[in-house]
């Protein structure tokens, strides 16, 4: 809502010298002024205080334009008062002035009431900041805060006075002084003015449109209503029609009502006649005079008895004896019969369009008129285009000269071009796009707002048609315009109906019927016909009779406003209470409902159920891969856990959900959050002396400390956990404690020992293959594809390749993404012996995984190895986009245990694409990782791409480095590639015998391993 404080400023003073009664009656009128201006625009005058009031506009009904309407209010009470103060200070010498201020927010309104009065109050900082506004304002002034800006800038003009200091915040707030209104009347009009978006998905509309405008032109007078919710384009349509080539020859004249205007009669005809009169906004009452009298008069002097009801409309003086002597019902009479001579005598002269907006809003005068016209039209060349909410009625549906335009949301492909239009098409987008076409079902304003509210939180940034992420969207905010239009509409609602709808939204956007009978608190028949005035007004939607009947919400934004609209005690107690429900409903299979149960118990705020049925949900999703879901439930479970008393029952939980925590971000590849679960797991085993959990914090954390590139941390901890796990009967803490030592050995070069480690976990797990310890895949199978790997590196082709055979059959057996992904480890034992044609595909298909599950811990390596074999195979097109991928993710993360790897792999890719600026920069930041994480076999990798680059002072010793560091290593094919590089080097000095020796050595290592790429290579040298 909006809030508006207004008192008059320097009332002691003005009142200090007078009479009391004296004092009431200069001061009351301007209290009247206030309200007078308040009720005008439907607001609540909810407190007056001795020399002012405060005011709500959105309470206790919701009004869509709550913000437009204060500020109109604001403006009236102003121009009012100061034509009052104009009298005081002519009759009394005194000087009235009044201060305003206005903020729009969520506040918190409760009734104060008894049998004879009731009252609202409303509390919260909306209410303080715009109280703040108030007191900020100079006497004649209007003040607001940037919330009501937002809403209303459309349709006001303001000055802007800079931030200010506000008591009670501890940072400034942008302030804005209100100084008039804009021409803007209407939401189009304002979209109009930041570029209409493009029209889609309305052609059968549009067909239909021209069809009854070719009708009437033959002087078969048509009436045509334009009918659908709140934002799905009446207006837009209506505009697109007048607009159009085929209503040349036409003469269209246009009112629209408005939401404050049905306690002013003729409002929306008096827009019309000033349409039709052509007068303009500053016109005097003599030029609207001599316009009305001259254009009448021009079309048919037998109008001219009907002038002075067009100037009574216009508020001019009609100057007319027999006008002034008719009684209010014949001057209303009069008014109507002239304004419809007006219009079929203009559709003699031409055809005439004559469309009135919003008449949901009408007045009752307007629709006394409208009818009126109706029935005049069977023989008029004229069109009535009209357009409205569902929510309206009229009695012309049976004429046959009536048609009906129902107006739906987009259908998935026009959503998908207006949001083509609003976005542009980064595939990177794809996804929100899903997420607005899901939380607006298609609405085109509502997904117009949203995509401006993503803009203005900085989620999005660039201009229209070619937006990027910029932040977040997961959680995409409802944009305030939305909100309030759906707010209003659910406050239309009779007490009864808006209270099951509240219910509904607490159990879900969809619905069963036998738990909605279960809370409702209302007879069978009660609920069964609540709920078909629910379907009726477009709330909710039957989608299931069989089974059971259930119910959805028309789209995820009135869900969200629904249930935003209950207070936090009514929330906990309904979730409660679906807790109990549920349970009583599927007590033998609970299991199947835990995800819903875990919801409610954790919004009803019964944290042990809340507890249980988290882990329980989060293990669920966890299991189907689901991690970033999974992380979110068990995040949920150990917020809920700290409720709970103190115990070491609590501790061993906290201990284990961080635990469970670590497993679903591993695929993540978000370290920080891991190890920091871990570090205070590991801090409340050791405070609770708990050896076996302490050991298995040990053992987390090698695997976490070698993630981040800790070397010495990984080795550290991965020694403690081995000596922990000897004394503890716990099967699992050595196996997965030498496995995490065998991936630090990896990392850090020693590929002998990881091998080692590696082949011992995979005979202790030879009787339990598919024991997990809770990992995200089979530590037994992810040990055959690590030593795989490792082996590869030596030089130890033939068992590297059967051994990464078996862990890709035991992975497309499982058919798990992480399980899959350590099978396609596969690829990088090929592509280390230089068979692209079996390492192509199996790079390709973890690339494909990775990019279409979360798993970022191996993806910035694959997408770098398969850049890479595609350079090899002289395909730099393909390598290059995917290069660009491996190193936007190996920059973006915090996993640094192949970084330098990824970067020296990526760095050749570019050197042999001849782009060697960028692999001269990548070799030194591959040199720099490994060093900085003392990952030997890297650095060795590293400076061996160095020497690629060097000229050839340097290139020597940087081979000569390499094969130093690989020959200590073991690692032979690097070994063999430093023997290639330093002939070629050495042939171009012309020392032939060193170049043969060390041709010699690179052929016969080749030949050794089965490399046949580089063998050829080799032998051409």
């Amino acid at each position: 809502m909006t809030v508006l404080f207004a008192d008059l400023k320097g009332s002691m003073e003005l009142l200090a010298d007078r009479d009391p009664e004296e004092a009431r009656r200069l001061l009351d009128p301007v209290l009247e002024l206030m309200m007078e201006a308040v009720h005008r625009y439907e607001g609540t005058v909810n407190q007056v205080m001795g020399d002012g009031i405060m005011a709500l506009f959105g309470a206790p009904l919701a009004l869509e334009d709550h913000a437009m309407r204060a500020c109109y209010a604001a403006l009236r009470m102003q121009g009012t008062v100061a034509q009052y103060a104009d009298q005081v200070h002519q009759s009394h010498g005194a000087l009235v002035q009044i201060r305003v201020g206005l903020n729009s927010g969520e506040v918190v309104v409760r009734s104060i009431g008894s049998d004879l009065r009731m009252d609202y109050t409303a509390v919260g900082q909306t209410t303080h900041l715009a109280a703040r506004m108030e007191q900020l304002a100079r006497p004649g002034s209007i003040l607001m805060a940037p919330e009501t800006l937002a809403l209303a800038e459309d349709y006001i003009r303001v000055q802007s006075l800079g931030p200010r200091p506000v008591k009670g915040l501890e940072a400034p707030v942008p302030v804005y002084e209100l100084t008039g209104v804009s021409s803007t009347r209407s939401r189009l009009q304002a979209a109009a003015g930041r570029g209409l978006t493009r029209f889609v998905g309305r052609d059968a509309e549009l067909q239909q449109l021209h069809q009854a405008l070719d009708t009437a032109a033959s002087g078969q007078g048509q009436v045509v209503a334009i009918v659908g919710e709140p934002g799905v384009g009446k207006s837009r349509l209506t505009w697109e029609f007048t607009h159009s080539h085929l209503t040349h020859g036409w003469l269209t004249i246009e009112a629209r009502s408005v939401s404050y205007g049905r306690v002013t009669s003729y409002l929306p005809v008096i827009d019309l006649l000033r349409e039709y009169f052509r007068i303009d906004p500053h016109d005097d009452p003599r030029m609207v005079r001599e316009k009305v009298t001259g254009r009448l008069l021009t079309l048919d002097r037998a109008l001219e008895p009907a002038l002075p009801a067009f100037l009574w409309l216009l508020d001019v003086p009609a100057e007319d004896a027999a006008w002034e002597r008719l009684d209010p019902p014949q001057r209303r009479q009069r008014t109507l019969d002239s304004v419809r001579r007006l219009l079929l005598r203009e559709s003699r002269a031409q055809p005439l369009m004559v469309v009135f907006e919003d008449l949901h809003w009408i007045d009752a005068e307007t629709q006394t008129l409208l009818d009126g016209l109706v029935e005049s039209l069977p023989t008029a060349r004229m069109l009535l285009a009209v357009n409205y909410r569902p929510e309206y009625r009229h009695g012309w549906s049976g004429k046959s000269y009536y048609r009906l335009l129902r107006i739906d949301p987009l259908r998935p492909a026009g959503a998908a071009e207006l949001l083509a239009f609003l976005l542009g098409a980064d595939p990177r987008l794809d996804g929100l796009k899903q997420l607005i076409v899901e939380r607006t079902d298609g609405n085109p304003f509502f997904i117009e707002e949203s995509v401006r509210a993503l803009v203005e939180t900085g989620a999005l940034a660039g201009e229209r048609g070619g937006y990027r992420l910029a932040g977040s969207p997961r959680t995409l905010t409802i944009p305030q315009t939305a909100t309030a239009i759906l707010a209003a509409r659910i406050d239309r609602l009779s007490p009864a109906d808006k209270r099951l709808l509240q219910g509904a939204s607490v159990v879900g956007k969809d619905v069963p019927f036998a738990l909605l009978e279960r809370i409702a608190e209302m007879d069978g028949d009660s609920l069964r016909s609540t709920l078909a005035r629910l379907q009726a007004a477009e709330f909710l939607y039957e989608t299931q009779l069989f089974p059971e009947l259930e119910y959805t919400f028309k789209h995820a934004l009135t869900h969200q406003v629904a249930y935003s609209s209950l207070l936090l005690e009514r929330r906990r107690a309904l979730h409660t209470r679906i807790v109990e429900e549920l349970e009583h409903l599927h007590d033998d299979r609970l299991a199947e409902h835990v995800e819903t149960l875990a919801a409610h118990a954790l919004r009803g705020e019964v944290w042990e159920k809340a507890v249980g049925y988290l882990v329980q949900a989060g293990m669920r999703v966890f299991d189907r891969s689901a991690n970033r879901e999974a992380v979110q439930y068990l995040e949920q479970a150990l917020g809920a856990l700290h409720h709970l008393p103190a115990g070491a029952g609590r501790t061993e939980q906290d201990i284990d959900l961080r635990f469970l925590l670590r497993h679903a971000l591993l695929p993540l590849g978000d370290t920080e959050r891991m190890i920091a679960h871990v570090q205070e797991a590991e801090r409340l085993a050791r405070a609770a002396g708990d050896d076996r959990r302490l050991g298995w914090a040990s053992a987390y954390l090698t695997n976490c400390n070698g993630l981040r590139g800790a070397q010495d941390e990984a080795i550290g901890c991965g020694a403690r956990a081995l000596q922990l796990a000897s004394g503890s009967r716990d099967f699992g803490l050595p196996i997965m404690a030498r496995f995490f030592l065998g991936i630090a050995h990896h990392c850090g070069g020693d590929y002998a020992a990881a091998a080692e480690n590696f082949r011992e976990v995979v005979v202790l797990l030879a009787d339990r293959p598919d024991e997990r310890f809770g990992e995200p895949g089979l530590p037994a199978q992810c040990a055959l594809a690590f030593r795989s790997w490792s082996l590869g590196e030596l030089g130890r082709f033939d068992e590297a390749i059967a051994v990464g055979a078996e862990a890709l059959r035991i992975a497309e057996a499982v058919d798990q993404p992480f399980t899959l992904m350590h099978g396609y480890f596969l690829g990088i034992a090929y592509l280390e012996r230089g068979d692209l044609e079996y390492a192509v595909p199996l790079l390709e298909r973890g690339h494909a995984l990775c990019r279409a599950t979360d798993l970022h811990l191996w993806s910035a390596e694959i997408a770098a190895n398969l850049g890479y074999a595609y350079a090899l195979a002289d395909r730099f097109d393909d390598a290059a986009p995917v290069l660009e991928a491996a190193l936007a993710e190996a920059t973006a993360t915090d996993l640094k245990f192949t970084q330098a790897r990824q970067l020296a792999l990526v760095g050749q890719a570019y050197w042999i694409g001849g782009r060697r600026a960028e692999a001269e920069s990548l070799a030194a930041r591959a040199l720099a990782a490994a060093r900085a994480h003392k990952q030997r076999g890297q650095e060795a990798l590293a400076l061996y791409l160095s020497g690629l680059l060097a000229d050839e002072a340097h290139a020597e010793a940087c081979f000569r480095e390499a094969l130093g560091l690989s020959s200590a290593l073991s690692m032979q094919p690097l070994v063999a590639r430093c023997h290639l590089e330093l002939g070629r080097l050495h042939r171009r000095r012309g020392k032939a015998a060193t170049a043969v020796e060390h041709f010699a050595a690179a052929t016969q290592l080749f030949d050794q391993m089965g490399m046949a790429l580089w063998l050829a290579r080799a032998r051409a040298s």
